[in-house]
């Protein structure tokens, strides 16, 4: 499967697709509508105007293609999902078009407005999904005929493994499963399933993962392991994989399953997308301008932050330290130093109101929350966000899981500047606080939404004026 050569397939289709509507679309306008208002046949020219809208018009319906996610995920198609996808997107796109520039329209009456208004639109509509129905069915049948397949892997040894593999062997029309191995429930070396690699202990699952290139995984575990099926899903929440499972699974986790099959093997998919496609494009949009912004505007703020750090106490101005980030990943977060230099010298350490190693600077940084705002960096170069759970050290991580393996799962989305939890809980100074506010982070990933986030902010804000941070 070359990604390259789909992904510009269907770039190239909706454009010219698009292209077509919008030059079908003036033809009917001057047929139509200019013809019945002056009383006779007006002619498209093909002018500069017109030429330029022919460039301008197709590139933004891609803007809002990618926007919506369409493009995401362009060998695992449905045409049922993209109709509902190229219907939902022409609407909105139409009616963008229709209040920016339809509007302008001198027309003889009103209805005129609405004959462009649906014109435009079905015009639009048919000749996309027309375009992308090819595609989808071109694709899907290559899937079926086991041409295109995504590396996949089970977790299981047991019946239900063999059972599985045994009906996807069967088939009459492939769903997409190249089979690359096994991994068993137990540490079991001797298993045997059809004659597939055994890759080892589900445990191994992210190195596995990783070494394969493996797309999809499959969990059919008995039901003596079903213990496991929650801590296999945390695992596999982190990595770049679709996770399937067999239904009998289903109850260990209600929620997060969708069904995408209906003739094929019955396998749910864990659901790990925590927006939808178009807010998470708003929330990185609204997280690109409001850092770019907040770096310019405070910029005479942070000369005047870092002096201050500088002269009050011996050291660097930014504290650098590596956190753990999105899908487990490090990198390097900063801030205004707020304590002195030597304040790790004894190991990775929890700050509280009282700690002596903080600076005179820093007890009002720390207040204020102005010693983060050096991380609008980080979420202009994309390892923060300005809403999300705070980033911790591999250090605390591994005490937190062991109290709470829940945590894993804030892994899904990236980390913030500010969160629900240090809204509602503040700074902790232990792990057990740490726990404890992990609770609230938990609580806004489930309930994620563009909302939220303001909502958060303004919190935010009052915390930073009232001084209310540690």
């Amino acid at each position: 499967m070359n990604k390259i050569k789909q992904f510009g397939l269907y770039i190239c289709f909706d454009f010219f697709a698009s292209a077509g509507a919008w030059l079908a679309f003036n033809q009917f306008r001057k047929t139509f509508i200019e013809a019945a208002k002056h009383g006779y046949d007006i002619p498209i020219v093909f002018d500069a105007k017109l030429i330029l809208t022919l460039l301008l018009i197709p590139t933004f319906w891609l803007i809002i293609y990618t926007a919506s996610g369409f493009y995401q995920n362009i060998f695992r198609r449905s045409r049922l999902r993209d109709t509902q996808n190229t219907f939902l997107t022409s609407v909105f796109g139409v009616l963008v078009l229709f209040f920016s520039i339809f509007l302008d329209d001198s027309v003889s009456n009103y209805s005129d407005y609405y004959y462009s208004l649906f014109g435009y639109f079905f015009l639009h509509f048919f000749l996309t999904l027309f375009f992308r129905i090819i595609l989808s069915t071109r694709t899907i049948r290559k899937i079926q005929r086991k041409e295109w397949g995504y590396e996949s892997v089970l977790i299981g040894s047991g019946k239900n493994a063999h059972k599985l593999y045994h009906e996807l062997q069967n088939a009459k029309k492939s769903e997409g499963f190249d089979l690359k191995g096994f991994l068993t429930e137990d540490e079991n070396p001797d298993a045997t399933l059809n004659g597939l690699p055994n890759l080892g202990h589900w445990k191994n699952i992210a190195a596995v993962i990783e070494d394969l290139n493996i797309k999809d995984v499959i969990l059919c575990m008995d039901e003596e392991y079903h213990t496991r099926v929650m801590e296999t899903v945390d695992v596999i929440q982190n990595q770049n994989v679709k996770l399937k499972i067999m239904p009998d699974s289903y109850g260990m986790v209600m929620g997060m399953v969708k069904m995408n099959n209906i003739l094929g093997a019955m396998l749910v998919e864990v659901d790990f997308e925590v927006m939808p496609q178009w807010q998470k494009t708003i929330k990185r949009s609204f997280d690109l301008l409001s850092s770019a912004v907040a770096l310019l505007l405070l910029s005479p703020l942070f000369l005047l932050l870092a002096i201050w750090v500088k002269l009050d106490s011996k050291g660097r101005v930014f504290f650098t330290q590596e956190r753990i980030g999105f899908q487990g990943k490090p990198f390097q977060i900063i801030k205004f130093r707020s304590m002195r230099s030597d304040a790790e010298t004894k190991g990775p350490q929890l700050s509280n109101e009282h700690d002596d190693r903080r600076t005179k600077a820093g007890i009002f940084l720390r207040k204020t929350r102005l010693d983060e705002l050096p991380q609008f960096w980080n979420v202009l170069v994309g390892d923060m966000s300005i809403v999300g759970p705070r980033p911790e050290r591999q250090f605390f991580i591994d005490q937190i899981v062991q109290k709470a393996p829940i945590y894993t799962r804030l892994h899904r989305i990236k980390p913030g500047i500010t969160s629900w939890g240090q809204v509602k809980f503040g700074y902790a100074s232990n792990v057990n606080e740490m726990v404890e506010r992990m609770k609230y982070d938990i609580l806004y990933l489930e309930n994620m939404s563009l909302g939220l986030d303001v909502k958060i902010c303004i919190y935010t804000a009052l915390i930073m004026i009232q001084g209310r941070g540690k």
